[in-house]
């Protein structure tokens, strides 16, 4: 699982990445695009921080972030995913935790690990289609992209 976990965040670090540049390539303000990708980065910040047992409050939900922060917290979380990772060898244990409305669950962090990267992608893809619908042009951020760029196929 470590591998897999490896090249799953660093997919989803380079997605990431490679969204705010566009929207800063292009410079756009809309509130929605903003607030969606503010709550995917919010988010990946949020469970880490419960897997570790680390507070929560510094990153809401649904607070909108400006592209500089947005880039900010991109960077910062994409390196804190890949030591996690890096750092563990296993990641079938149970995590009890309460979601941000207060209800409480229990999860495998595997498969918090899972969720939180198709997340992701689902709010990457509601972003492009936004962009477009707003007259700019998204990013192309299919794994498979990612792959034939960090194989060489693809310049980046």
């Amino acid at each position: 699982m470590k591998s897999y976990f490896l090249k799953l965040y660093s997919y989803n670090d380079w997605a990431n990445k490679k969204v705010i540049a566009c929207l800063k390539k292009q410079q756009v303000s809309d509130d929605k695009i903003l607030t969606l990708m503010s709550h995917t980065l919010s988010a990946l910040h949020i469970w880490l921080a419960r897997i570790t047992g680390n507070s929560t409050a510094p990153y809401p939900l649904w607070k909108q972030y400006n592209l500089v922060e947005l880039e900010s917290m991109s960077d910062n979380i994409g390196k804190k995913w890949l030591a996690y990772v890096n750092e563990n060898e296993s990641f079938d244990r149970e995590l009890s935790y309460n979601n941000y409305v207060g209800d409480p669950y229990k999860n495998k962090v595997e498969n918090i690990m899972i969720h939180l990267v198709n997340h992701s992608t689902y709010h990457r893809a509601q972003v492009a289609i936004l962009l477009r619908q707003k007259g700019f042009e998204p990013v192309n951020t299919d794994f498979i992209t990612y792959d034939r760029v960090i194989t060489g196929q693809l310049p980046d």
